[in-house]
């Protein structure tokens, strides 16, 4: 018998792995989520379990993916416990049909940002696209309050949340997004923007340089929009197929050679 969402349970446990590898959450936690629809026409929450990254070290089998009904918010397969902060992933989806995937990391360098309580400055070109990077106001770990605030901010945004990213003030970030792979995209170049932000500020602090820069202008201006790339939405990747060659091809003729073979 096949699994259920065995692809995109496959798919999730592939990323997380890649998450974890590539230090974009540590060991610490952070988990993440995708929203489907089943052929039952009932929407369902595929979830990495609790302690994903303490005790499996985000090396998680499709099994471990667990499949929670949207609406009775109880585990209907999967090895392995729901993470309690299933609730900030859930006011999440609640907050806009476009949200299909709740990405939440404990990245290095975003960190810093978010311990701080600071926005980020978003200096990169590949990060403009996001808009401001807001931290949130703190709440513990695993809180109603913080699914709260959560979800309050993302009413706020309306379908920017489509596409967003929030600091979690001492926890980590929060990325919506309408697909995993491009939740990854997202705090993958958020790492960078994250890093070089930090860098900027050190050279605010010398003096040598007076705000910080984006894209050949302050940061704090906006660009236009046609200077922005937009994130690019998932569709089914370009597949090669059969060319044939032209009947007749031209050819130049061969340029006559004479035959000096020994003995002719």
């Amino acid at each position: 018998m096949e699994m259920m969402f065995y692809a995109e349970r496959k798919d999730l446990a592939h990323t997380v792995q890649k998450t974890f590898d590539r230090l974009d959450t540590n060991i610490a936690g952070g988990n993440m989520s995708i929203k489907v629809l089943g052929q039952d026409g009932r929407t369902y929450i595929l979830i990495t379990p609790t302690f994903m990254s303490e005790t499996y070290y985000a090396e998680l089998d499709p099994a471990q993916i667990l499949v929670v009904d949207a609406q009775t918010r109880e585990k209907v397969d999967g090895v392995g416990d729901i993470t309690r902060e299933i609730n900030m992933h859930f006011e999440a989806y609640n907050t806009h049909p476009g949200i299909r995937c709740v990405y939440h990391s404990h990245a290095k360098e975003s960190m810093f940002w978010a311990t701080s309580g600071l926005d980020m400055p978003n200096v990169t070109e590949a990060t403009r696209e996001l808009g401001q990077i807001r931290v949130l106001p703190y709440a513990p770990a695993t809180s109603k309050a913080l699914a709260d605030i959560v979800r309050d901010n993302l009413e706020k945004i309306g379908d920017k949340a489509m596409e967003n990213v929030f600091l979690l003030n001492s926890h980590g970030i929060l990325i919506t997004a309408t697909s995993l792979h491009i939740a990854a995209r997202i705090m993958e170049t958020l790492e960078w923007n994250a890093r070089i932000a930090y860098q900027q500020a050190i050279f605010i602090k010398l003096g040598l340089l007076d705000t910080f820069k984006s894209c050949g202008q302050d940061a704090d201006k906006p660009l236009p929009p046609q200077d922005i790339f937009p994130i690019p939405l998932p569709e089914e990747p370009l597949k090669s197929q059969a060319q044939p060659f032209p009947e007749k091809i031209q050819r130049p003729e061969k340029e006559m050679i004479p035959d000096i073979t020994l003995g002719k």
